[in-house]
C-alpha cells in the first residue's frame, strides 16, 4: 500500500467540515493552471479547508469530436507535476483507459474514475493497483447502491483508499437532477462520500451550437443551492470545478464556477431573508462552513 496515499486518505476522512477537490475542468495551458492553483490554494489555506487541486489532461468523452480535449497524457502530467512542486498540493485527475493508470499513478495523488466508466472492472482494478486514492464518480444512469460494488472492486484489488462521488442522475434526455437521498445512500459503499456540485448541474447535449451540433449546457447559478444541500446532509468532500473566465473556457464553461465577480444569493433563515455576497467559490465555501452565521465572507480579491 502506498504510504503517502494512506496518510492523505486519513487526512481527508478527518477533514472538518469537509475537504475540497477544485480546479479548472481541463488543462488549458501551464500558465493558466499555475495561476489557478496559486489563487485557490491562497483562499483555502486562509479558510482552513484541505484542498486537492483538480484538472484533466484529456477529456475523452466530449460531446463532439471537434471539441477541445486538453494537452494529452504526457504534457498534462508534466504540468500537474509543476503544480505539486510549486504549491505543495496533492492533485486529482481522471483516467479513461487502463493503460493510463500506471503513468497517472506516478503523479496524481487521487485517480478519478469518470461517471460513464464507474462499472468498468478492468479500469477500476488497474487504477486500484497504483495504490493511489480512487475517487469513483457515480454514473448518471446508476442507482447509488451500485457504487458499493464499484468500491468493492477497488478493495478486492488490494486498495482500501476509495471514495465515491455523487454527480447527478439523468432526468430525461438533456437534464440531470440531484437526489439528496443519494448523499446518505452512498454511505453503503463504506467510504467517504463526495458531492460534485458542478457536473451535477450539467444539461448534457442540451446546448445547440450556431454552426450545427450540440454541446453540454448547465445551470451555474444553482451551484450554491446544491453545495449547501450537500454540506447540510453531511458529505465528506466537495468537488467543484472553477475558472477565472468560464464563459471562454473550452470545456464545461456553463458549469464551472467563476472565481472573479462578486456574486450574491439569498436564503431564508427562520422568518428572515439573509443575503450573502462572495467573490468566488471559496468565499462561498466559507459561508457554508460557518452555517450562515455571518453576512459576508470573502477573499483578498474582493476586500
Amino acid at each position: 500500500m502506498d504510504a503517502p496515499s494512506v496518510a492523505l486518505y486519513n487526512q481527508l476522512k478527518a477533514a472538518q467540515p469537509f475537504f475540497l477537490l477544485a480546479g479548472p475542468n481541463v488543462i488549458e495551458s501551464e500558465e493558466h493552471i499555475l495561476k489557478m492553483a496559486k489563487h485557490i490554494k491562497a483562499i483555502t489555506t486562509k479558510l482552513g479547508v484541505p484542498l486537492v487541486f483538480k484538472s484533466s489532461f484529456d477529456k475523452a468523452n466530449r460531446t463532439s469530436s471537434k471539441s477541445f480535449r486538453g494537452p494529452g497524457l504526457e504534457q498534462g502530467l508534466k504540468i500537474l507535476e509543476k503544480v505539486k512542486a510549486a504549491y505543495d498540493l496533492p492533485v486529482v485527475t481522471d483516467v479513461h483507459e487502463s493503460c493510463q493508470c500506471e503513468a497517472v499513478g506516478r503523479v496524481a495523488d487521487i485517480i478519478q474514475i469518470p461517471a460513464f466508466l464507474c462499472r468498468q472492472t478492468d479500469l477500476l482494478v488497474a487504477a486500484a493497483k497504483t495504490g493511489k486514492i480512487i475517487n469513483i464518480k457515480k454514473g448518471q444512469f446508476c442507482a447509488p447502491s451500485v457504487m458499493a460494488n464499484s468500491a468493492e472492486k477497488i478493495r478486492l484489488a488490494g486498495n482500501q483508499n476509495v471514495m465515491v462521488c455523487e454527480r447527478g442522475t439523468m432526468f430525461g434526455y438533456n437534464d440531470l437532477i440531484v437526489d439528496p437521498r443519494n448523499f446518505e445512500l452512498l454511505r453503503e459503499a463504506n467510504c467517504p462520500v463526495v458531492a460534485d456540485v458542478t457536473h451535477a448541474l450539467q444539461q448534457p447535449a442540451g446546448k445547440k451550437l450556431d454552426g450545427g451540433g450540440v454541446a453540454s449546457g448547465g445551470l451555474r447559478e444553482l451551484i450554491p443551492c446544491i453545495a449547501r444541500t450537500a454540506v447540510a446532509v453531511g458529505v465528506d468532500g466537495i468537488f467543484m470545478e472553477v475558472h477565472d473566465d468560464p464563459l471562454n473556457s473550452p470545456c464545461d464553461g456553463p458549469t464551472q464556477w467563476v472565481t472573479s465577480p462578486v456574486e450574491t444569493f439569498s436564503t431564508m433563515v427562520g422568518d428572515d431573508m439573509l443575503t450573502y455576497s462572495y467573490c468566488c467559490a471559496h468565499c462561498f465555501v466559507a459561508i457554508v462552513q460557518f452555517g450562515g452565521a455571518v453576512g459576508r465572507i470573502d477573499c483578498d480579491r474582493c476586500k
